[in-house]
């Protein structure tokens, strides 16, 4: 029924890369983001949030885990799930005209919609984003603020908003209830929440925020950034993204 249903963060290279230990990590490279819309309600799910795990441990990929509220009628709440979930793949649905919500789905890019327990076509997807122009996005927290440094577009006429998602890396959930109940299941970069951080208009970009001033569902120990094309209503494709850990 519901089939329709990093930074990688090494101490010592961190130390030898600004000289000291102690100092700000900062997280760059060219990454593809993986967004999964699971559901702790969801049969179909464990086998995707499974996946999601094993790509965390590329480099050039970040997995995203953003739990949907919907199936919590058939016995379950979710206890990651945002509503803002929802609206986001509604709205990617929208902008890609087919009408698409279900879980497991990994969005891959923004772009490119496909089952998110199916290894090979996430892999196909994310090698074809990979192919395109990235923006190489830097993130850094030190001194109590996210640092985020945005280049300037690779291609004309890209702009659009920046984002910020708390992150919790590992979340562990015994499933109490409904068509997983009795499963241990461990979520990858839960998103915590939205913060919109400002509009990208194609030009380099430096800009700050305080840690005090980043909200959302639990705790978390990690930050990403997205530069993406289209509103919150109607997202589009990632030019780029990055991740940095908060310590």
């Amino acid at each position: 029924m519901h089939l329709r249903h990093s930074i990688a963060v090494l101490a010592a290279g961190a130390c030898a890369l600004i000289g000291i230990c102690g100092g700000p990590v900062v997280a760059g490279g060219q990454k593809v983001v993986v967004e999964l819309f699971t559901s702790q309600g969801c049969s179909s799910c464990p086998a995707a949030d499974k996946l999601l795990g094993e790509l965390a441990s590329n480099p050039s990929v970040l997995p995203m885990s953003l739990s949907v509220d919907y199936w919590d009628y058939l016995g379950w709440k979710d206890t990651l799930a945002l509503p803002g979930h929802a609206k986001r793949q509604r709205g990617y649905a929208g902008s890609r005209g087919d009408r698409a919500i279900y879980t497991p789905q990994a969005v891959v890019n923004g772009v490119t919609h496909v089952l998110g327990s199916d290894k090979q076509a996430i892999e196909r997807a994310v090698k074809s984003a990979s192919n395109g122009a990235q923006l190489d996005v830097k993130v850094a927290v030190a001194d109590g603020k996210i640092h985020v440094d945005i280049p300037a577009a690779t291609q004309g006429g890209q702009a659009g908003e920046i984002w910020l998602c708390p992150l919790s890396k590992a979340v562990p959930v015994k499933i109490g209830r409904g068509e997983n109940s009795g499963q241990h299941i461990t979520y990858t970069n839960v998103v915590r929440g939205w913060v919109k951080l400002g509009e990208w208009k194609g030009e380099a970009l430096r800009l700050s925020k305080a840690l005090s001033e980043i909200s959302g569902k639990g705790k978390y120990d990690a930050v990403a950034v997205l530069v993406q094309a289209g509103k919150v209503e109607a997202p589009g494709v990632v030019y780029g993204a990055a991740t940095a850990p908060i310590n």
